[in-house]
């Protein structure tokens, strides 16, 4: 007979041993799955909005997507630290502590939301070295604007989701995407089409719902439920030690992957650069791949809690087990679902293209073609991000960020520029410059790819997070 054990995800069997529990973790790694995959619902619904303004329109988005999210996890990095500490004040029985990091959270991004307004209206300006043609760079930054100078809502929201899927709260978290993203859908349709706003009317319909989001978390968290057990509605004043804490767990919680999508942005940008063609391709495939990416995200948070929980209740050795099946779970998944979106693409990519688009047919082709690149990397993707969750659990962020950065910016940029350019077409002319256009920036990716999913389950394996004390 098995008997659950005093430790997250734990059974105990008949002779005394312990084991990970697999419908345990699945138990919280099924409803942050499913909130990964409502997300690919947003995705896709933005991408099916743009696709259909035009191909140019889904170039110039692509240029700046996750740029948008470099800036949002820099300046929101408190807000990303919520979950670790929340899991580990979670498995300690420190329950106002607890909350208390969600007021520090949004205290921290009330303070820096000037600093999203004023680089969202510097759009051109930050656009301007990347030579894009003027149509481009007018949609991009026309949803640049209200993605970045609004983003204050959607980070403050994702701090105290955190929370939720800290404490094991998951399916709380599920309840608030479902309600966002109906929402995203239905301003997307009023502000592109019945207010005829256009790309930026999608940058202002996920801002909109983003703050919907965020008055809904405020409620729940306010809520008798939380009242009680974790003082929710006593621990709003501001505490400068707690806030410092925050950020020095959550800048580089913050920067390791930004650093990584700071790479994958300029990565998008050269597709850009190449035509509306390979622009639009690369995004088709890049939201794509997010079947694969979003859910095994949900598997990775799972890690998050399981290991913070296991932490804070004084045993590091179960955060191991724990968390190395997490890890395992998400290459898996990862892998699998990455070979199936690419047998699936020729159905999938003319879905979100207008038909009437003279490119539209040519980004399709590409995009299929890139698909199964992106599915040659899906396991190692999901090592990387299985890995870099369950040590954020640990409060391990500072070197995981470190080892990031060169690989992004020292070997993947310059890589990804010397594949895809030829010498009249890049930005630098120091590099040697081969010319093999989308396929080879892709193919510099899956480089990347592999050697960072490396570098992160080593890190893992290595043991050296048990060390580390909040």
């Amino acid at each position: 007979m098995n008997v659950a054990g005093n430790l997250p995800a734990q059974r105990i069997d008949a002779a005394g041993h312990a084991h990970v529990d697999q419908r345990a973790v699945l138990a919280l790694a099924l409803p942050l799955m499913a909130n990964a995959a409502i997300q690919i619902i947003l995705n896709l619904t933005d991408m099916w909005f743009i696709g259909h303004i035009s191909t140019t329109a889904l170039a110039g988005v692509a240029a700046v997507q996750w740029l948008v999210l470099v800036v949002v996890l820099i300046l929101g990095g408190v807000a990303s630290a919520v979950q670790t500490i929340a899991a580990q004040c979670y498995g300690a029985r420190r329950y106002t502590r607890a909350s208390q990091s969600v007021w520090v959270a949004l205290w921290a991004t009330l303070c820096a939301a000037p600093l999203f307004v004023a680089v969202g209206a510097s759009g051109h300006l930050i656009l301007a070295p990347f030579g894009f043609s003027p149509d481009i760079e007018q949609l991009a930054a026309s949803f640049w604007f209200p993605r970045v100078g609004g983003a204050a809502f959607g980070v403050a929201a994702w701090g105290m989701l955190g929370f939720f899927n800290g404490i094991g709260r998951p399916r709380i978290t599920l309840f608030i995407t479902v309600v966002t993203t109906l929402a995203n859908v239905l301003f997307n349709e009023v502000f592109i089409f019945h207010f005829g706003w256009g790309v930026a009317g999608s940058g202002w319909a996920t801002t909109v719902a983003q703050a919907l989001g965020l008055l809904l978390c405020i409620a729940i968290f306010l809520g008798a439920p939380y009242r009680v057990k974790f003082n929710s509605h006593l621990t709003w004043h501001p505490h400068w030690p707690q806030l410092r804490q925050q950020l020095k767990l959550g800048f580089p919680t913050g920067l390791l992957p930004a650093a990584d999508l700071l790479g994958i942005s300029i990565f998008q940008m050269m597709q850009v650069r190449l035509g509306t063609v390979g622009g639009a391709a690369t995004q088709l495939a890049m939201i794509l791949t997010s079947i694969a990416y979003m859910p095994g995200f949900g598997i990775a948070q799972a890690g998050t809690t399981l290991v913070g929980q296991s932490i804070g209740a004084g045993d590091r050795a179960w955060g191991m087990r724990v968390g190395s099946r997490c890890i395992l779970m998400t290459a898996l998944y990862m892998g699998g679902i990455g070979v199936l979106v690419a047998t699936a693409g020729p159905l999938l990519l003319p879905w979100f293209t207008q038909g009437g688009d003279a490119e539209a047919l040519s980004a399709v082709a590409l995009g299929e073609r890139l698909l199964w690149l992106a599915a040659i990397y899906q396991v190692f993707d999901g090592l990387n991000m299985g890995s870099s969750m369950c040590l954020r659990g640990a409060g391990d962020v500072a070197v995981p960020a470190a080892l990031v950065i060169p690989v992004s910016w020292i070997v993947f940029v310059p890589l990804a520029h010397a594949l895809t350019f030829t010498p009249e077409q890049g930005w630098v002319h120091f590099l040697p410059q081969y010319g093999y256009g989308a396929i080879g920036g892709w193919a510099a990716l899956v480089i990347y790819v592999l050697l960072l999913g490396t570098m992160m389950c080593l890190r893992w394996l290595s043991g050296a997070w048990q060390r580390i004390k909040l």
